[in-house]
């Protein structure tokens, strides 16, 4: 494993940092002086902070088309995979995002297996592999198998729901809970779930670089609580400190009926709400806990995450 340990000249890509996991990612890294090389499709619009930063290049280019991938890669330790796209404003646009992310995972692989890149790191997602896995789900498997397919060792994470500021998924549960006292949800609210902090997500990604031994194996990663969704709404309540929610199940509300609801009450479009709602009616629990043999963390209660998330500021 001492070929894969990373050394202070070694440079570590990261692919989607500008994203909500990304952009806290370069932080803790450039925190640890790591040097980075983020590939992004649009220069301008990358913070300044960023942009100065000695630590950190940036490399312009699109990981879907391919543009860029040549030299986002040359020279790279490890590579960070944080790209996943959730559709677009109307759910009428996704039927192709599921062919983009697999086609853009190859393209990533064919240059890291010619560029010598040592490991690679993805954060998918939670969810059992059988026919009633959810197409979202479904494409964050078949991300991960791509990435496991090549040369370089993968480290595959697995995480379902993550609370933070910014994340979409935190967002419609925020907005849900906030807006509506009185809830008609589809049977999905009582589907259980093992939601995640980011900061627990950001510690795990972290130490997985650090620590060789973690290459080339999968782990599933949530916090120190199993919840319903009708567990995360009451919770919430509780850790803002606002009226319980009154919630009735409606078993006949579809997925398309109930993404047109969520984009009419939060600010999620119901492009991007309708694989987050399709998704939840797969159980996405840690079937093993083996990343605590690797990575001892504190994990954070689904409360204080919803509270650390409630008041922090999106930058």
């Amino acid at each position: 494993m001492d070929s894969l340990e990373l050394k202070p000249d070694d440079r570590v890509l990261i692919l989607g940092g500008t994203g909500f996991i990304g952009k806290r990612l370069v932080a803790e890294l450039t925190g640890r002086n790591i040097k980075l090389r983020l590939l992004v499709r649009n220069p301008s619009k990358v913070p300044d902070a960023i942009l100065k930063n000695k630590n950190i290049e940036i490399v312009q280019g699109d990981i879907v088309s391919g543009d860029g991938l040549k030299e986002a890669v040359s020279g790279i330790h490890t590579a960070y995979y944080l790209v996943h796209s959730m559709g677009g404003k109307s759910m009428f646009k996704n039927t192709e995002f599921a062919k983009m992310d697999k086609d853009a995972a190859k393209n990533f692989i064919s240059s890291a297996n010619e560029s010598g890149i040592k490991r690679v790191i993805y954060l998918g997602g939670l969810g059992e592999t059988g026919k009633d896995l959810s197409e979202h789900l479904r494409s964050r498997e078949e991300v991960a198998e791509v990435l496991s397919s090549g040369i370089p060792l993968a480290t595959v994470l697995r995480a379902a729901i993550i609370i933070g500021a910014g994340s979409a998924s935190f967002i419609m549960l925020k907005y849900l809970v906030e807006r509506l006292p009185v809830m008609i949800c589809p049977k999905w609210i009582d589907t259980r779930i093992q939601p995640i902090a980011v900061g627990d997500v950001l510690a795990y990604l972290t130490e997985c670089l650090l620590k060789p031994d973690t290459a080339g194996k999968q782990f599933d990663i949530g916090g120190p609580e199993v919840l319903t969704y009708r567990e995360m709404m009451q919770q919430y309540t509780e850790a803002v400190g606002i009226p319980r929610r009154i919630i009735f199940r409606a078993p006949v509300l579809s997925p398309h009926l109930a993404a047109y609801w969520v984009d009419l009450v939060t600010p999620i479009p119901s492009g991007i709400a309708h694989p987050l709602i399709e998704g939840l009616k797969n159980e996405v629990i840690c079937l093993d806990d083996s990343i605590t043999e690797y990575v001892p963390i504190k994990r954070t209660p689904f409360k204080e995450a919803v509270q650390i998330a409630v008041s922090e500021k999106i930058k």
